[in-house]
């Protein structure tokens, strides 16, 4: 399993230095012009360029990853008491990047970006209908198809496949988090 992490870990770094260097040769002026929406995504904001947010999601990726094994609970948001779902991916975000996300799934779901799946980023959050309800689930996307979460009780925070057929048939879709926007109060109840 470490092993696998490792290369997982080193597979995610290429993947973000080739991101880096197509949004430098974007704003370099050595491509296209970009769309609107590409505009808005690589304008630079209060807290830095798109390549800050590279560097923030490479921090959920490898503050998620750090959690593997750490076993479900029900409620649970912290790697003590163990993690659900949106307690994992609230507790990463917010240690990664300062970011406070709401405490369920669903209302997860109503941030961010919308990001249709073949164009999935690592840090990406997805969505899944696991409970015969839209968004009841949620997990980090770390690339090549796959992400990282706290499935169920029993469990124990793991990558999977998006692939798999379980998760291939619940995908309810996927967001982007924008770092500027999407904080909410601090104060917030876990």
């Amino acid at each position: 399993m470490q092993k696998f992490i490792t290369h997982l870990l080193l597979s995610f770094m290429m993947v973000l230095a080739a991101t880096s260097c197509a949004t430098a040769d974007t704003i370099a002026g050595n491509e296209a012009m970009p769309t609107d929406e590409q505009a808005a995504l690589s304008a630079p904001s209060e807290t830095g360029s798109p390549e800050r947010w590279s560097e923030r999601a490479s921090e959920v990726l490898m503050n998620a990853l750090s959690l593997s094994g750490i076993r479900y609970q029900h409620g649970g948001n912290s790697p003590d008491t163990g993690f659900d779902c949106s307690g994992f991916v609230r507790y990463v975000f917010k240690q990664a990047t300062s970011l406070t996300l709401p405490r369920s799934a669903l209302a997860m779901s109503q941030l961010g970006k919308v990001v249709r799946k073949n164009e999935l980023q690592p840090g990406d959050l997805v969505f899944f209908n696991t409970l015969k309800s839209a968004f009841s689930h949620v997990g980090i996307y770390v690339g090549n198809n796959r992400f990282i979460h706290s499935p169920r009780s029993g469990g124990v925070v793991r990558v999977e496949s998006l692939e798999t057929e379980y998760w291939a048939k619940r995908f309810d879709g996927a967001k982007r988090m924008d770092a500027d926007k999407e904080a909410t109060n601090t104060s917030a109840p876990d």
